[in-house]
């Protein structure tokens, strides 16, 4: 019988972007600024969550304590896909210990001695988030956890991530693993440079299974602007305790791009949506 993921955060019947109220405040914030303006303001959306950047095209626009260092939940997972991904042999088996299996928090399923592709356990972790297929990739890449993580720091130091540290593979809430809005953007440019990476997180769901489809799984892109939102293909949504509700958004129209980041959100999918609306309102009043 198919397993099925669990279920997105629900934007909500008859709401429209912006309706929360921190939404609310970011709108009427803006109402009163051209876009110009905004774009000449530290912070223009007060409130709105923990921390928060936004670029286009690669340059920053707005910004609120994106050097300040916090819990980044499964914004974790990018890294881990990243990491995964340069690994290369996508099609490789991997069975899934008692340890990948026994994993908290959002989950594929997986039952110890399972078989499945690595690209598999790839999709599950960047669109359902599943911490145990993570957890079965880290142990694939390098035997333990310990030695993935200390593999991910590594490679964060490459990419020049200078206030991040990972404790774990998958984004518990642990001391000591934290990031940063400045960070994070930096990760997701990298991830979203991968092909493969790309490829997956503009999905919004797929159909998974074990190698001798024994057991298949309808997941769905946690992930709730791909699919919404004009031009959203990315990347990653998150939630612990410590991190509240995050959220990379990544939106490409016509030959513009816009990422978000939002950490700590009062109202994760409506001020992200107005927030990458605002930007991409930003590029066509600057034309």
């Amino acid at each position: 019988m198919a397993s099925r993921a669990p279920r997105v955060e629900a934007w909500g019947a008859g709401r429209r972007p912006g309706h929360g109220a921190a939404a609310l405040c970011v709108c009427l914030t803006l109402a009163a600024l051209p876009p110009q303006a905004a774009a000449a303001a530290v912070d223009p959306y007060p409130g709105v969550g923990r921390a928060y950047l936004v670029r286009v095209n690669g340059q920053t626009l707005w910004e609120h304590a994106a050097d300040q260092a916090v819990a980044p939940a499964s914004l974790t997972k990018m890294l881990t896909g990243l990491l995964v991904i340069e690994a290369g042999r996508a099609d490789e088996v991997v069975t899934a210990s008692p340890r990948a299996a026994q994993a908290t928090g959002s989950r594929l399923g997986l039952r110890a001695g399972e078989r499945y592709t690595v690209d598999t356990l790839l999709q599950a972790t960047l669109l359902a988030s599943g911490n145990d297929a993570c957890r079965a990739l880290a142990e694939w890449r390098d035997g333990t956890e310990a030695a993935f993580v200390a593999r991910m720091n590594r490679r964060a130091a490459e990419l020049g991530l200078r206030q991040t540290r990972f404790v774990n593979a998958c984004g518990h809430d642990a001391e000591g693993h934290v990031s940063t809005a400045g960070d994070l953007a930096t990760l997701a440019e990298a991830a979203m440079g991968e092909p493969r990476f790309a490829a997956i997180v503009r999905r919004t769901g797929a159909s998974l299974a074990t190698v001798d489809g024994s057991r298949r799984f309808q997941v769905t892109n946690r992930n709730a602007l791909v699919g919404r939102l004009q031009g959203a293909v990315g990347v990653k949504s998150g939630f612990t305790p410590a991190a509240g509700k995050c959220v990379v958004a990544w939106a490409e129209r016509g030959a513009s791009r816009v990422l978000l980041v939002l950490l700590g959100a009062k109202d994760r999918w409506w001020d992200a949506h107005a927030l990458v609306e605002r930007a991409f309102d930003h590029v066509a009043a600057a034309r």
